[in-house]
């Protein structure tokens, strides 16, 4: 009876204890899944630096090959656009990409900067925190000037004023600006046959007022760098010529936007060679011909286009801008800033860290950077 009894005991003292190690396995396990969600949602980073900054770890290796551009003034960033739109917020995931996913990934992905979104922290102690933690900055912001529309000319200049106090904060130079008098990219319309055309008064006051804001910017150290845009009433070589013409070639450079030139029928590579030496900023964008083909057949808006997937990155085999050619003349020009990657496109039919992979891995092994 003793016997049975102590056996019993035994019997139930085993089962206790392995129930034991098995709820101690099962916390564990927890444990061990909570840590691996939080690392693929959190910032990415392998250790923090006691200045409070991050020890990235890239998934793009570094590149054994001699860099064409001056890695200390060259710089590689990355727009929000390819995981949210800023144009339409209803291209994005549902539930919505977080701003911490977002410059996670940017930062993973091997990339130094990204342009300015509304989708960032707005308080600046905030931003630039999360900034510091991933070794990000901002590259540009965006204004959008108002020089054909009379009444609104005092409206740019103090959203001008405002984005240069922004990026002295930040410690940037570059503002990027596009006249958006009569644009109609953000509406139904088809943007090449619906874009304004400027009549010779508003084009006076255009490069008159982007003259006025690139003296301001220059006294403040900084540069105005001027964004020809599809749907807008400076998006094609004429345009260009016009606006280079007629404004200060110390004032008002330009920013090479590849994708919006190919678009409008316009090659990148001839007003790289053209304007190599006003060209201070720049944007990769690249273009799938097929749908950009379609968009225009079908007179799609320039979202709808977005929606279809006109835009991809560089270094996708299914685009048709050929990018090294286009590198290798800035780097003959002696091009100092940023080279920054941009694709707006629908999260829902691409993923916004592999686009972002590829084209740093496409950018490392042509520029060596």
């Amino acid at each position: 009876m003793l016997k049975e009894q102590s056996k019993r005991e035994m019997n139930n003292s085993t089962y206790y204890h392995r129930l034991k190690s098995i709820g101690h396995l099962f916390i564990v396990l927890v444990a061990l899944m909570f840590l691996g969600i939080t690392y693929l949602i959190s910032p990415a980073t392998a250790a923090i630096n006691s200045d409070n900054t991050s020890s990235l770890v890239s998934l793009v290796t570094a590149s054994d090959k001699a860099p064409i551009f001056n890695p200390e003034k060259v710089y590689l960033g990355i727009t929000p656009t390819g995981w949210s739109n800023s144009d339409d917020p209803t291209i994005d995931l549902n539930p919505p990409i977080r701003y911490q996913q977002i410059l996670s990934e940017m930062a993973l992905s091997g990339f130094k900067g990204s342009q300015m979104s509304g989708k960032f922290p707005q308080d600046m102690k905030v931003l630039k925190r999360e900034l510091k933690l991933r070794n990000l900055t901002i590259s540009e912001p965006w204004v959008g000037t108002t020089f054909t529309v009379e009444e609104k000319s005092d409206e740019t200049l103090k959203e001008f004023q405002k984005q240069m106090q922004f990026m002295k904060e930040i410690g940037g130079t570059s503002i990027v600006v596009a006249e958006m008098g009569g644009a109609v990219h953000q509406t139904p319309l088809a943007p090449l046959p619906n874009r304004p055309k400027f009549t010779d008064k508003q084009w006076q006051d255009l490069t008159d007022g982007l003259n006025k804001l690139g003296s301001i910017a220059k006294k403040e150290g900084m540069q105005l760098c001027y964004h020809p845009h599809v749907g807008t009433g400076v998006e094609n070589d004429a345009d260009i010529d016009r606006l280079m013409a007629n404004t200060d070639p110390e004032n008002v450079k330009l920013l090479l936007d590849t994708g919006h030139l190919y678009y409008v029928g316009v090659d990148p590579l001839e007003v790289t060679k053209k304007y190599a030496d006003r060209i201070k900023h720049v944007h990769l964008k690249n273009i799938r011909q097929s749908v950009l083909d379609d968009s225009i057949k079908k007179g799609r808006s320039f979202l709808n286009s977005i929606r279809a997937g006109v835009f991809t990155v560089p270094g996708d085999t299914k685009g048709a801008i050929e990018f090294e050619p286009i590198l290798k003349e800035l780097a003959k020009a002696n091009y100092e800033g940023w080279l920054v990657v941009e694709a707006e496109q629908d999260p829902n039919k691409t993923n916004p860290l592999r686009d972002a992979i590829l084209a740093r891995t496409y950018l490392r092994n042509v520029t060596g950077l």
